[in-house]
């Protein structure tokens, strides 16, 4: 199975990183967080992945490139210029590097990498975002309902205390409570071959190709009420660097 991650968008609101790499390519515990989504989905034994590319997809390729050289120890016989490498990448990935353009939509970069899907049901999310969704029970719970997506629908913390109170008086402070009403797309969608003919050309997926399909009641919602976090604003990137170097990140499933 095949998993498409957005991976070509500005990400303006975190520029303080994204002025000069794309946001995918921001660092957590010294990788980006695409490589923990990648991760991620590795653990459950999902390793191909189509990376629709736009803002520098240099950046991205060169990763990629140089993680399946220079990973591990190397020899290098200068005189005869041979290098041998002593331990190769040790992720059983296939990568798909796919440049979508640097302004296209959503919806144009999903279409642009149709022709590589196949006609199987395959995965969708987008690179700035993880979570310690079980995999194998989104999947079966998108072939048990037999319809053509499967969005995974999450309640994100709030960013402040919660008060609660009787006249002036606090009777309740949750600090940070997670937003009780309000389910919002967290990405990790399953979907069949038959949902990209919702796709309506250069447009978001989160528009047209969503709207119709819950127009159409081929969309159903794979409730995750665990770990979700994105990373929109530099804030999001010391929170997730924070449970990284705490060693209590809930997304890091794999050993």
């Amino acid at each position: 199975m095949k998993v498409v991650i957005f991976a070509g968008g500005l990400g303006s609101r975190l520029s303080e990183e994204t002025e000069v790499k794309p946001k995918p390519m921001v660092e957590i515990g010294g990788k980006p967080i695409l490589w923990h989504i990648m991760k991620h989905y590795a653990h459950f034994g999902v390793g191909e992945f189509v990376l629709t590319l736009g803002y520098r997809a240099d950046i991205i390729k060169r990763y990629f490139l140089e993680l399946a050289e220079l990973e591990g120890s190397l020899t290098l016989d200068l005189a005869e210029h041979k290098v041998t490498r002593h331990r190769r990448a040790i992720e059983d990935w296939r990568i798909h590097l796919m440049d979508t353009g640097l302004s296209t939509l959503t919806g144009g970069r999903l279409q642009a990498s149709a022709h590589l899907l196949g006609d199987g049901t395959f995965m969708l999310t987008y690179g700035d975002g993880v979570a310690d969704v079980d995999i194998h029970a989104l999947l079966a719970f998108h072939r048990a309902h037999g319809k053509l997506a499967t969005v995974t629908a999450v309640r994100p913390p709030a960013r402040f205390g919660g008060l609660e109170f009787e006249g002036d008086k606090v009777t309740r402070f949750t600090e940070k409570p997670q937003i009780g009403e309000g389910w919002i797309n967290g990405g990790f969608f399953v979907l069949e071959p038959g949902a990209l003919a919702y796709l309506a050309g250069d447009t978001p997926f989160e528009r047209e190709p969503l709207e119709g399909l819950a127009r159409d009641g081929q969309l159903m919602a794979f409730r995750h009420e665990s770990f979700w976090q994105c990373m929109d604003t530099l804030r999001d990137k010391r929170l997730l660097e924070g449970l990284w170097s705490d060693g209590k990140a809930p997304w890091k499933v794999w050993a």
